[in-house]
């Protein structure tokens, strides 16, 4: 089970608004904490996945519900 120390609303943002806040939300987070985006551009599947690679932070879940995606970041 994965608790979320915050959530990201960064619904209606074009790249890279969603991963600039990701990433500033991460770094107001602890160790080990997840940080919880939801998002409706279709690019940010990649993208997500490319910030967590270079990053070092873990991509716990990635999933489309429609035309939302929704990403759960582990901070390291």
């Amino acid at each position: 089970m994965t608790t979320t120390a915050q959530e990201l609303d960064a619904r209606g943002l074009n790249c890279p608004l969603p991963i600039l806040r990701a990433k500033k939300a991460l770094n107001g987070l602890q160790h080990g904490e997840v940080l919880h985006v939801r998002a409706t551009d279709p690019g940010s599947v990649k993208d997500f996945d490319a910030f967590c690679k270079s990053t070092g932070n873990e991509l716990v879940s990635s999933e489309q519900n429609g035309g939302e995606y929704v990403f759960q970041i582990r901070k390291h």
